[in-house]
């Protein structure tokens, strides 16, 4: 897991070659304008997704992992934190291959991370996460899914 300001994006390009082509994007467009839903930049292997998710607690935010995908999640119009467990202390259980995501319900998160506008968070494959941590109703938020 990598959290620091969109400003310093630049600086992870060397982990994952498509990373380039986010911080491309970021520079040709404003998230804030994109239509919610999926805008396709490098077919399934990058795209990104405005969504307005529900604000959730700790204790309802749900653990998720990613076999296939890099998340890099930004947070548009508030903060929003991410629960984290790294997933070698994740117990084994079933992945949908379809939709490329493990579910952990009722796992708890071993620690917490705020990103505000302006900052993301980079989850991994190896990362286990409980996003949409917030106080608030719905969160507007920009979702970059790449190949890892």
């Amino acid at each position: 897991m990598v959290v620091d300001t969109l400003n310093n994006l630049k600086n992870y390009v060397d982990t994952c070659p498509l990373f380039k082509e986010v911080v491309a994007f970021l520079a040709e467009n404003d998230l804030n304008t994109l239509p919610e839903g999926k805008t396709m930049i490098q077919g399934k292997d990058l795209f990104v997704n405005i969504q307005n998710a529900k604000g959730k607690t700790a204790e309802e935010a749900v653990m998720e992992t990613h076999n296939v995908m890099i998340d890099i999640q930004i947070p548009l119009d508030g903060e929003e934190t991410y629960g984290y467990t790294p997933l070698c202390k994740l117990p084994e259980v079933e992945y949908n291959a379809e939709k490329d995501i493990t579910k952990y319900p009722g796992v708890k998160a071993e620690s917490y991370v705020t990103c505000t506008p302006g900052m993301f968070a980079i989850f991994y494959p190896q990362d286990g996460h409980a996003p949409c941590i917030s106080k608030a109703e719905t969160i507007k938020k920009a979702i970059f899914k790449i190949k890892a």
